[in-house]
């Protein structure tokens, strides 16, 4: 029996009681050995966390901003799909894009009030993110590989949204949860989810034990492993 109801309960004690780290340690005895995305992805302050269902993103490269005679209806289209992705997110939803190259910025500021209006829970990019003292000021969950402020207008798209993606080998499917700190940025498949947020706070219950042990008793690592089997 879970702990949580809903999306937002499980949310909200994921942030209170959890971390990336302890969540990916369960994943891992699961046998989901590859969910953390590229260890340079960073939030933009170290305090932001993410948590929310995916909503995939596809970028490509292009070469214009709008190309008159080209044969996809998208290239006509300053952004691409861009504005019909933003406004597609819904509550708790995650914006995480991936497909370009790193010669632009994929997340800014206006996307990012944008993004708050529809109570989306934060953007995470295989890219870079610009705007930075306007997203610290609005204080929205974004993680990105670095800030870069050259525009995407005419160097990149948005080719579609909403589908399966892929970031370093890690299918990323709508409704998959994203949670993302300081420590990294973890894909949790629904197939996973109940299972692995139900022993992750297990396991912080059991850490909270060795800590004690560690700290108050002075029992050595052999011993608090060979009597919590967690470390």
């Amino acid at each position: 029996m879970s702990k949580w109801k809903n999306d937002r309960e499980l949310f909200d004690i994921a942030r209170r009681e959890l971390f990336t780290a302890l969540v990916g340690d369960v994943l891992d005895k699961l046998g989901f050995l590859h969910q953390f995305l590229p260890q340079q992805l960073k939030p933009l302050d170290p305090g932001m966390v993410v948590i929310g269902r995916a909503m995939p993103v596809v970028e490509a490269d292009v070469f214009s901003e709008v190309v008159e005679n080209s044969r996809n209806p998208v290239m006509q289209k300053p952004f691409g799909l861009m504005f019909e992705a933003l406004d597609s997110l819904r509550e708790d939803e995650v914006y995480i894009c991936t497909g370009s190259s790193y010669s632009y910025a994929l997340w800014g500021g206006l996307m990012s009030t944008r993004a708050i209006r529809l109570k989306a829970a934060g953007a995470v990019v295989n890219g870079f993110s610009r705007d930075t003292n306007q997203i610290l000021r609005l204080n929205f969950p974004t993680f990105s590989m670095g800030t870069y402020a050259q525009d995407q207008g005419p160097r990149g798209k948005v080719i579609d949204f909403g589908v399966s993606i892929e970031w370093d080998g890690i299918r990323i499917s709508p409704g998959d949860i994203v949670f993302g700190d300081r420590d990294g940025v973890l894909i949790v498949p629904r197939e996973a989810e109940e299972e692995a947020f139900s022993k992750a706070l297990e396991k912080a219950s059991g850490e909270n034990r060795v800590l004690r042990a560690l700290r108050d008793e002075g029992m050595s690592t052999v011993d608090a492993f060979n009597k919590f089997g967690i470390m």
